[in-house]
Parts: C-alpha cells; structure tokens; sequence
C-alpha cells in the first residue's frame, strides 16, 4: 500500500505484520501488550472523540510524558485529524511550558503523571488537561477515549483524506542550548521520507525483532525511531525508566535500540569500575581484554596474532558484556552527539555493533547512517547520507543539507527560519567535511571560539579527548577572547576512588577530594598527557575540579545531554575568571 502520511503505517503494520505485540509498557511488574489491530482500534477511537469535543485542523495539543503507548496513541489519533501535535520534554520548568503553550497556541494538554501535571496546572491557564495516569484533580485520558467509542467512522475517513503528505503534523520546540526554543515545523513528508531512507539500515530481522525504547518520544531522534520500528514491524517495548534500562533489556533481550553517547559512556564506566572490583588473572583478563578492544579497528586486519586474542577476549570477557545488554543486540543506534572513537572501538571489538548517525530536528532528523557491518562502518565518521539527502560543505566549513527531511520553517519565526534556510539549503551550524562518501563532523560552528591572540579552538573534539581519561566524566572547554583555554572538569568519581584505592590515598567525599592537592596534582598530569593530542595555542593550562556532575534536572545539559554551555558559562562564571587570576 502507498505510505504518504505517517499514520498510513497503523494499516500498513497490519496488512505486513498484524503483530500480537506492535507496543507495550510495564505497569505493576506486568508487561501490558498492544496488537496492530488494538493500536488501530484505540488510534481511531481518540481521533474521533478530539473530533467530538472540537478540535479542528491545524490547532495544536501538547503532549508531555515519559514515553508510553499512550503517548503514541495521542500523536497518531491527532495525526488522523488534521491536527498538530506539541510535544513537550517532562523536565523544562513551568516557565518554558506557558512560553510554549502561549507561543503554540495549544488548545489541549495531556501529561504523564502527578509531577508534570502540576507545571503543566501553573503554566496551562483555562487549557483543559487530561492524564496518562489516574489523578485526583485531571481527566483520565481514557474517559476521552470513551467518548469517541460508537460514533461513526465516516467523518473520521473524511478526515483522514483532508490530510496532504505536506501537511505540518507537529511543531517541536528545540531544547535550545541558548534562548528560547524555536518551533520546528516537520511535515508528515518530512518524517516519512526519512523512515523510508534509514530502514535499509537496520540490520535486525523484520517482522519479528525487539527493541526497547527510553531516550524520550518528544524529541524527533526517538519519534522518528518509533516510526520507522512501525514500519519494521518490530515490537516496540518502553523501559520503565531509565534507572531500569540494565533490567529491562535482560528481560526484553532487545535486538537493537537508541541511544546517545553519554548513555554509552556511563555503560562503559559501569563496565571498567567492575573490572577494577575483580581480583587477581581475572582483572588482569579484564584489561588485556579492554586494551586489545582500544586498538580494534573494523576496516585494518591486524594479524593473525590479534585476531586470535581478540577471539579469546571475546569468549572470556566480552560475551559478559553483551549478556549484560540481552544477549541478543544486533545493532545500537547512536546519535544527538559526538561519540569517542574509542567507545566505538571498544565495543566493536566486543561484537557489539554501535552505529552513529547524524541529522537535527530540523532534517526530522538523519542526514546520514552508518550501515552496520565491518566492511561499511567508518570509526570517526557519522556515516552516508540517506537517500534523496544531499549535503555540501561551505567554505567556512559549515555543513550544509538539502532534501525532503529539511523542516517547513520555524513557527511564527520568518526571520529565524531565513536565517538557516537559504537558496534551498538549510544551514545546519556544524563543522564538517566529506571524506570518501562519509561525513565527519568536526564541531559546532556556534561553540567555536576565538582566543585572543586570534586562533581558533574547537571546543567538541578536545573534550571527547579528555574525556578519555577513566579520571573524568565532563568536562567544558573555555576561553573565549582569553589568551589562553581552560577547563571546568567534573571527575569520574569511581574513577577517583579507584585511584585512591590503589595510591592508599583515603577517600573522603567528593567536595574535599576535588580540593585534595595531590588529587589536582594526579589531573595535572593526566591533563598534560592529553594536551600533547592538540596545538600549542589549544592545550589546556589550568583547569577547575567541581564536586557535582552536571545533568538536565539542574540544567546544565539538555534532555539529550548536550552541554548547555551558556548555561554551565553562566553558572561557573567565577570559577573560570578565578582560572585567569594569578
């Protein structure tokens, strides 16, 4: 059958697949499953109670909540009718709800649960609110749901032909590293083109693979995803949280998922502060195991020898690794950020096959995928374009991309959108170059900075490669119009503790450990081992320990977990003069 929007693919999923199990969430230790044919059933039984109780074409419902089937329900049941969908991250504050609501103009609110319910009270006016949850003072999404139950599916078809592949389906406020969101209009075109450009590359079998999905529905990265699951016919289960994604994926043994690099990162931390918990051969297998998978590169046979260590590394240790992702991932996409070459090496050596895309909101979101086997996979690069997608470096190096995925506009910004949207190019404000038919990107042209004696740094890649260091978890390059860069570095505390351990050194806490002189000490040294990766004028001379990770709650990183860095500039502005004071 033609797919031409996206809720085509609820019909689309039951003439291909008709699974017994298209969704499902976990409520009360129990997994509540969903069919294509019930998707379809309660899909169009909300669409037509919206069109009961009013809601007319183009007007705007926000939808804020953790991911759920629920969640999916709304977004397509809107899609049907004509209408646009708002979706909202849980964790922005009040203020950026009633900005939101009011910019939008949203007519409707659901929510997740409780917490949410009570920003979204403050900020929603006399907005109606409905739940994904019982609560004592918002409607229950279901007695919507009953309204539509029985009435006519007639109006609900007429509806469904009014709806053109162009036709804006949802309007997504960026997290915004600085300023306002802007709402980024995406057509039902815009989604489905790039469904269809990155199914080749899923590797999983279709019809009857897993996966498990926690990164959040409102951002276009896992919407996108869900799409494209649906079009799979894959069965699609939603973590509980993300404190439980260890436990779910041993239960749901997924076959692929999603994911962004601070996400891997903390799994290979978990990894190596385990290995430092074993004793005796058995830590020392573990890191003859993680330094033979730090040298592992897809592309280059390195020998008989290798090969036959690495196979051995693989039956001892890695095959843990993978048994502790379900045993059975076959493919995890990663995307939103830069990931460190190393973590890609790594778990490469380890069979477990991590592909990084790249795209924004904007291109609804892939540009380019990474095909997922030894012979394709590029490590540093961010893969090929998908199809219909072209790209073109400027001069100054900023990536520039033209296709069917590139946004409609942003709403009621004209002057905004023109500045990105130029001569049928978007402007995507990264670095990057073509090498061969694959793209790397090289920085965010926004977060290059000048120092003052006139050279440029690139933030981004020096920090992946501090970042290396199993002494430290985040890190921001500064110096803008200084003479000179610095570094706010938060530590790896397991990996601190695990220092002292060895050294004899006792550990206190984290604040009085970041104050410790012989602690600076050892990240003076380990700064001065990396600066040698870079240029004299982009080596780190000082740096400040701070004693609290970073995270989206305290708004330091956005709900991608990218450095908000006008934010962390913002909040640590002491911290960096006192780094320019002799």
């Amino acid at each position: 059958m033609e797919l031409s929007r996206l809720f085509d693919l609820i019909p689309y999923q039951i003439s291909s697949y008709d699974k017994k199990i298209a969704v499902s969430k976990k409520k009360q230790e129990e997994w509540i499953h969903y069919s294509s044919r019930e998707l379809k059933e309660i899909i169009d039984n909300l669409s037509l109670a919206f069109i009961k109780v009013g809601i007319k074409p183009d007007e705007k419902i926000a939808i804020i909540s953790e991911n759920c089937p629920e969640w999916n329900f709304v977004d397509l049941a809107l899609q049907q009718i004509g209408a646009v969908s708002v979706p909202m991250y849980p964790t922005i504050s009040s203020e950026d709800y009633a900005f939101i609501f009011d910019h939008a103009e949203v007519k409707m609110i659901f929510v997740g649960d409780d917490h949410i319910f009570e920003k979204a009270q403050t900020a929603a006016g006399d907005r109606p609110i409905y739940s994904f949850q019982k609560l004592e003072n918002a409607v229950f999404w279901e007695d919507l749901l009953g309204i539509g139950v029985n009435e006519s599916l007639q109006e609900l078809d007429e509806r469904k032909s009014a709806v053109d592949t162009a036709d804006i389906f949802t309007i997504i406020y960026t997290s915004g590293t600085t300023g306002r969101p802007k709402g980024v209009m995406l057509s039902h075109h815009n989604v489905l083109s790039n469904v269809l450009g990155i199914a080749d590359a899923m590797t999983p079998a279709v019809g009857t693979s897993r996966i498990l999905s926690f990164l959040p529905l409102c951002h276009i990265y896992e919407r996108t995803g869900f799409f494209c699951f649906m079009y799979l016919g894959y069965a699609i289960y939603y973590a509980e949280s993300m404190e439980t994604i260890g436990e779910n994926l041993k239960e749901i043994k997924p076959h692929a998922f999603n994911t962004v690099p601070r996400l891997l990162e903390k799994i290979f931390d978990k990894i190596v502060a385990k290995g430092y918990e074993l004793k005796g051969i058995k830590k020392s297998l573990f890191f003859w195991s993680l330094n033979l998978g730090l040298r592992y590169d897809p592309n280059i046979d390195q020998g008989f020898s290798y090969n036959l260590q690495l196979k051995l590394a693989n039956k001892l240790i890695f095959s843990k690794w993978r048994e502790a992702l379900g045993g059975e991932v076959m493919q995890i996409n990663s995307g939103a950020s830069a990931l460190q070459p190393r973590l890609a090496r790594v778990f490469w050596a380890a069979g477990i096959k991590v592909c990084e895309g790249y795209g924004l909101t904007e291109t609804s979101p892939v540009v380019t995928v990474s095909i997922c086997t030894p012979e394709k996979i590029r490590i540093g690069s961010v893969g090929k374009l998908i199809k219909d997608v072209q790209v073109k470096i400027a001069e100054d190096g900023e990536i520039l991309v033209q296709g069917p995925n590139v946004m409609h506009g942003y709403y009621k910004q004209p002057e905004l959108t023109a500045d990105v949207l130029k001569n049928g190019w978007f402007h995507t404000g990264d670095i990057g170059e073509m090498d061969g038919g694959y793209l790397k990107i090289t920085d965010r042209k926004k977060e290059m900075f000048k120092t003052s004696g006139g050279k440029y740094i690139a933030p981004q890649p020096m920090e992946n490669k501090f970042k290396e260091s199993s002494l430290i978890d985040q890190l921001l390059v500064a110096g803008e119009n200084r003479n000179f860069p610095v570094a706010l570095i938060v530590p790896s505390f397991e990996g601190l503790k695990d220092y002292c351990q060895h050294k004899g050194i006792p550990y206190t806490t984290d604040r009085e450990m970041v104050e410790r002189p012989d602690i600076i000490e050892k990240y003076t040294r380990e700064i001065e081992g990396l600066n040698k990766y870079f240029g004299k004028w982009e080596q780190i001379k000082r740096f400040k320990l701070l004693p609290e990770a970073w995270g989206v709650e305290s708004g330091e990183l956005t709900p991608t977990m990218k450095l908000k860095r006008k934010v962390i500039h913002q909040k640590f502005s002491k911290e960096i003069e006192g780094l320019y004071v002799d």
